[in-house]
């Protein structure tokens, strides 16, 4: 099978980026930014994406590529960083500008540097047509940009085809090799003609052939976990969100139902009705092993007086691992793997991309866990999911055969209401919060919106306001109503309710839960924003 490989230096769109090639058709692998191609990566790679990185290009310890990606011989396209690391390994500057590009960004294509095919002194063809990469792309476009330091001077041998607004390069190439560079983020749904871009990139400069689905996901994935399970058990850790869900259905559908032990925790945490509804559909992927623990009081109490958000995560991942371990211990299957539900978006905004120059946006309970980090270490953790984004456990779930009111349902955190509370947690703002979360949800289907949104929530603030109900001064909750668009939960856009549909919401939830008595909405954007609060 065709393959392009990407080289991860830290982007938090690294997995974007390779996200975009598999919707072309192409399967794409994701490898450390400094580490050798070697003959196995290279038998059907037809191409390299270099990535973005939170790094400067010239700090000192910056991320390098491995000189046998430039020797590979191979078509390359640098996005961001990776061409302005070539830059730098060519001869070129890299300097911080006085103002950051940074978001939308109109580019202009110079039609004049199109100059077709590089041929060497004895006529032969050396590179490609230095416009390949911009076949079918207008001369001007908004980018998405997202990078403190710019190209000021190209590297040796290198051509600006493209400049943003203030003539700094946008698009560069180089003469004589298949090397192209993109000071943009063509990955980001909000680049105009960015998958036109990479589309280019993968069949008209690689050639790459289409050959990666869900299915053959699905085939590599159920090879490689029977492979690696073996005869052994498999617990789950399950939520019954999508993801949790969709991992459960992937694993029964795998192994022997025998082996998969599905474990719902009930923390206090979650949605009004959520444990009835979580059972009932658990039960209907046919399960043979299915078990609830009720362990609301303890994660109540661990969470007591606890306000900072990353303290709140761990203490809910550690303790969802001692209750797993109990379990397991009072199940009798003391050497079963612990699958989780992961998804690619929680390991990168963890720090846990491919590479080793990530950095943490936020911990997720499931990754960063300093009980969960010593079982991944001992190889006992299984996530199925995780080189999948949201939109794709949905199609895996899709093929999986799962109802389509299981794989549409709006993304909830494992961590629950734990982190859509901030400050400490406690029971009376749990059951605050549920109620103002159900009929922002009821709300949302009656009107027919909630389909057309990606996630939607309410967030229980830490602060309380005065108000008025009759004549008498009141001193309320104020809740934050959160509701976007996204394909993938890398970048979201606030959903553009109308205004009486925010009106009407406001006067229903403050007339129907007594302790509140102010509702926002949030219209941050992510970034700069996270889609949710804590």
């Amino acid at each position: 099978m065709d393959s392009i490989v990407i080289l991860d230096f830290g982007s938090q769109y690294t997995q974007l980026i390779g996200r975009r090639v598999r919707e072309l058709g192409v399967y794409s692998e994701i490898i450390p930014g400094d580490h050798a191609l070697d003959a196995s990566m290279l038998r059907e790679c037809k191409g390299i994406i270099l990535s973005g990185s939170p790094w400067s290009a010239y700090q000192e310890g910056a991320p390098r590529t491995h000189p046998s990606v430039l020797q590979a011989g191979l078509p390359v396209l640098a996005i961001c960083y990776g061409i302005q690391r070539l830059t730098l390994d060519h001869g070129g500057r890299v300097e911080r500008l006085s103002e950051r590009e940074y978001g939308r960004m109109p580019v202009r294509v110079l039609p004049d540097r199109l100059t077709g095919i590089t041929t060497d002194a004895g006529g032969a063809r050396t590179g490609a047509p230095l416009h390949a990469l911009l076949n079918g792309i207008p001369d001007r476009f908004v980018s998405w940009m997202s990078h403190g330091d710019s190209i000021t001077q190209p590297g040796e041998g290198w051509q600006v085809l493209g400049v943003s607004e203030g003539d700094i390069p946008a698009i560069l190439a180089h003469r004589t090799m298949p090397w192209w560079g993109l000071q943009f983020h063509p990955e980001v749904s909000h680049c105009e003609h960015g998958m036109d871009i990479l589309a280019n990139f993968v069949f008209g400069v690689c050639g790459a052939r289409k050959g990666w689905s869900m299915e053959a996901y699905l085939a590599q994935e159920a090879e490689a976990l029977r492979a690696r399970v073996g005869d052994r058990k498999v617990l789950l850790l399950i939520s019954g969100g999508v993801d949790s869900t969709v991992a459960g259905a992937l694993l029964l559908e795998t192994l022997n139902p025998e082996q998969v032990y599905l474990l719902y925790i009930d923390t206090g945490l979650m949605r009004k009705a959520e444990n009835d509804e979580v059972m009932r559909n658990l039960r209907r992927l046919g399960a043979r092993h299915l078990h609830a623990v009720d362990a609301e009081a303890r994660f109540l109490e661990a969470l007591r007086g606890v306000e900072d958000p990353e303290q709140k995560r761990r203490i809910i991942g550690d303790m969802f691992v001692s209750v797993q371990e109990e379990t397991v211990a009072m199940l009798g299957i003391s050497d079963a793997f612990l699958a989780q539900g992961t998804l690619y978006t929680d390991l990168i905004e963890s720090g846990k991309g491919v590479g080793n120059k990530a950095q943490v946006i936020k911990s997720h309970h499931n990754v960063r866990s300093p009980l969960i980090e010593r079982k991944r270490a001992a190889g006992l953790i299984i996530e199925p999911l995780d080189r999948l984004y949201k939109d794709e456990v949905r199609a895996l779930g899709r093929v999986l055969g799962l109802p389509e009111e299981i794989v549409g349902r709006h993304p909830f955190p494992g961590p629950g209401l734990g982190v859509r509370i901030l400050g400490e947690v406690t029971r009376e703002k749990c059951d605050i919060l549920r109620e103002v979360d159900s009929i922002f949800i009821r709300e949302l289907r009656k009107r027919g919106l909630y389909d057309s949104i990606w996630q939607a929530f309410a967030v229980l603030l830490p602060v309380r306001s005065v108000g008025v109900a009759g004549d008498e001064r009141t001193y309320k909750y104020v809740v934050a109503l959160r509701a976007i668009q996204s394909e993938d939960g890398m970048t979201a856009q606030v959903y553009p309710f109308s205004m009486s549909d925010l009106l009407e919401i406001s006067a229903t939830i403050t007339n129907s839960v007594p302790q509140v008595g102010r509702v926002v909405y949030d219209i941050s954007s992510k970034p700069p924003a996270t889609i949710e609060w804590e």
